[in-house]
């Protein structure tokens, strides 16, 4: 185990570093890391990390969606408005919607399965995106339209709407049970989560006013506490619906509210911690990808990505309607939010573990979009930015 822990730390590193000099997202150096010593290729992964390659990746998802809440401050959602609230969930409907109409042209699935995999499909990637909308304020460009902050916010909580709707249909594929009964426990599962986070947000802030304690003691309680949540969600699931995914984002976003400075302070270690986690999620998901499998898949793959892409454009769109953005502005929010990376690997291969016969063709699709999407997304920020933004008067 120890010579595959230093390889895959290698190894994904090297790639990586080799990604971002040629101007890529570096994950995709790490994705490729996975797919070459998975044990599709060179077979150079222990087993023993393989099999416990779910928990790590749940971490990992867990370690993003603290980052998140912590980082999110609700005052930019207000300040940007109503296109900053749509953009949350319009252009991902858009694309779930898309992916389950033409999945099943594309592939032997059924319908849930599509809507599964158009939910796998459907979140942005903060991990590609947010570095480079600061990097835009801080040029100051889009500035006077708050179009960084629009994007960024937005992509925070489409990532946790995604998320909710994945386990929602997810477990109606397991339990056998699609009913309208089921969707009406969305919202339910949304609300009680949000309200969990809070409350134990509320109590976490007074017990960090009181009890003086390092940061990093503070960092390994609030993940205890995310884990709890996770866990939590599975046990009370019979009797009531519950995020514990949102929960955890609510987490972090109470302590923000209530306690900036030292959240700010407990983001930046997290951030250090997901330099490891980074590397263990995208290594570990490109080692599940069948490579001849994929490429049997590929033509179909391509076309139906593109086509949810497409749709999905034409929701980014109808969320800034009757928005002072000029054209050029509205095109640089489409490209912008196209990037796919890190909530497809975390739970691209959930299905195939949960027994969903579609499971294979679901992870298959999750990495192709990951390797096209996030260069492809982040090159076409780069190369337009300049071309495509101005400094304008801010939204009314």
């Amino acid at each position: 185990m120890l010579f595959s822990i230093a390889i895959l730390i290698i190894c994904g590193f090297m790639l990586s570093g080799i990604m971002q000099k040629i101007r890529l997202p570096g994950l995709v150096g790490m994705l490729i890391t996975g797919i070459l010593l998975g044990p599709y290729a060179l077979n150079l992964i222990d087993p023993k990390i393989l099999n416990i390659s779910a928990e790590l990746r749940q971490i990992a998802l867990i370690i993003i969606l603290l980052r998140a809440g912590l980082a999110l401050d609700i005052n930019d959602l207000k300040k940007v408005g109503r296109p900053a609230i749509l953009m949350c969930f319009i252009p991902a409907t858009f694309e779930i919607i898309a992916t389950t109409i033409f999945a099943p042209m594309f592939f032997p699935i059924s319908r849930l399965e599509a809507a599964i995999m158009g939910t796998v499909l459907g979140a942005v990637s903060p991990a590609v995106i947010v570095p480079k909308m600061l990097k835009l304020m801080e040029e100051g460009y889009g500035k006077g339209k708050r179009i960084p902050q629009l994007i960024m916010a937005g992509a925070a909580v489409d990532d946790i709407y995604v998320i909710v709707l994945f386990t929602s249909f997810l477990g109606m594929y397991t339990t056998n049970d699609f009913s309208v009964s089921n969707l009406v426990q969305i919202p339910l599962a949304i609300l009680v989560g949000i309200i969990i986070g809070i409350i134990a947000g509320i109590i976490l802030v007074r017990l960090f006013k009181k009890i003086p304690m390092r940061d990093t003691i503070k960092v390994f309680i609030v993940l205890s506490i995310a884990f709890l949540f996770v866990s939590l969600e599975n046990m009370v699931k019979e009797y009531i619906p519950m995020s514990g995914l949102l929960a955890v984002m609510a987490l972090g976003c109470t302590i923000l509210k209530k306690h900036e400075v030292p959240a700010k302070r407990l983001s930046g270690k997290l951030s250090k911690m997901w330099v490891p986690a980074e590397l263990l999620l995208f290594v570990l998901v490109g080692a599940t990808v069948d490579i001849s499998y994929a490429a049997k898949a590929g033509l179909s793959v391509l076309a139906l990505i593109f086509i949810a892409l497409l749709i999905r454009m034409c929701g980014v769109f109808v969320c800034v309607i009757k928005t002072p953005l000029t054209i050029r502005e509205r095109l640089f929010c489409s490209a912008a939010y196209l990037p796919k990376a890190t909530v497809q690997a975390a739970i691209g291969s959930i299905p195939l573990t949960q027994g969903v016969s579609a499971g294979s063709i679901i992870l298959t699709v999750a990495a192709i979009a990951i390797l096209i999407t996030a260069p492809l997304g982040g090159f076409i920020i780069d190369a337009s930015y300049k071309g495509l933004l101005g400094s304008h008067a801010p939204f009314d």
